[in-house]
């Protein structure tokens, strides 16, 4: 059984600096690097790195970036014989400022994630037989992912959805999702209802699962994890304790380890663990996909915390 992935390649260029600026201003950052991201290939990498097969459905442009997109997702395990290199078009690029606080800022250009249509879904239907979940996200376009997750519920899979970036969405969508993974932010935009603590959070969640999606769950960074099904009280997983350099990829971490674990058959208690654990992992390094934990540093952070809730 394998995970798969229809969604957002990007190459990240990212800014270090001490503070986030405010509009109009400019600011002297430390440090500038390039790597890989988009959130659907962080979530193919944060999977196939947790040893699951795993193959990523997607886009990138020409020239070098798109070479280095493909070989990165290659060699962290993935499956890409599925992703499509398309020469009319640059590859997409993520501009991301970080700040000494580990918080950041995000200006996505699509490129050739704007692209993604019918010739993607025609290769992802492909990809389905003897697949188990399939992760979506938002940063390819809606009538794409309302297809992929059509293609999928038909053949029973586990479909989850990252939220994001957060838009308004059909009300089909939510009836084939069986887990929505926001964020706090995310889920307060999707409810129309701003969310600062836990209890607005299990709001938030019944609201969603009044729409038809089965499992909400809401990502809270230092709060934790609230999951919510509509047989049973909302259940808060608390955050682990990690010191923080870049929380960029942490959500999509999480995502990754998520569907690593329902591959293998975890419950949802113990996948909504893994994913957090996935996505404290990630934000002690820099960097999207080169901060995706592997199997054995994984492992190895569970094990640190058999005393964990």
């Amino acid at each position: 059984m394998t995970v798969v992935v229809f969604g957002s390649i990007n190459m990240d260029l990212v800014v270090r600096t001490p503070r986030l600026p405010n509009p109009a201003e400019t600011i002297t950052g430390h440090e500038f690097f390039t790597a890989p991201g988009g959130k659907g290939a962080n979530q193919a990498v944060a999977a196939a790195r947790l040893g699951v097969p795993t193959q990523m459905v997607g886009r990138v442009g020409g020239g070098a970036f798109g070479q280095e997109l493909r070989q990165n997702l290659a060699s962290a395990g993935a499956d890409v014989s599925a992703v499509f290199t398309d020469p009319a078009v640059s590859s997409g690029v993520a501009v991301i400022a970080v700040d000494d606080n580990a918080q950041n800022n995000i200006i996505i250009v699509p490129g050739a994630n704007g692209r993604v249509g019918q010739d993607d879904l025609d290769r992802l239907e492909t990809t389905l037989a003897g697949a188990k979940v399939l992760l979506l996200q938002l940063e390819v376009p809606l009538e794409a992912v309302v297809a992929a997750a059509r293609l999928a519920h038909q053949r029973g899979l586990t479909i989850v959805l990252d939220p994001a970036p957060a838009q308004e969405l059909p009300a089909e969508l939510y009836t084939l999702v069986d887990i929505i993974t926001p964020n706090e932010v995310e889920a307060g935009q999707l409810v129309g209802v701003a969310i600062k603590n836990h209890n607005d959070a299990a709001g938030a969640a019944r609201m969603l699962l009044s729409l038809g999606v089965k499992t909400v769950i809401v990502k809270m960074g230092v709060l934790g994890v609230l999951y919510a099904q509509a047989e049973s009280e909302p259940i808060l997983v608390p955050a682990f304790e990690v010191q923080a350099v870049d929380t960029v990829a942490a959500g999509d971490a999480f995502n990754g380890g998520l569907a690593a674990a329902l591959v293998e058959g975890k419950p949802l208690p113990e996948a909504v663990r893994w994913g957090a654990a996935a996505g404290a992992l990630s934000a002690t390094k820099m960097g999207a996909q080169p901060s995706m934990p592997t199997r054995a540093e994984f492992d190895a952070f569970l094990t640190a915390q058999t005393n964990h809730p």
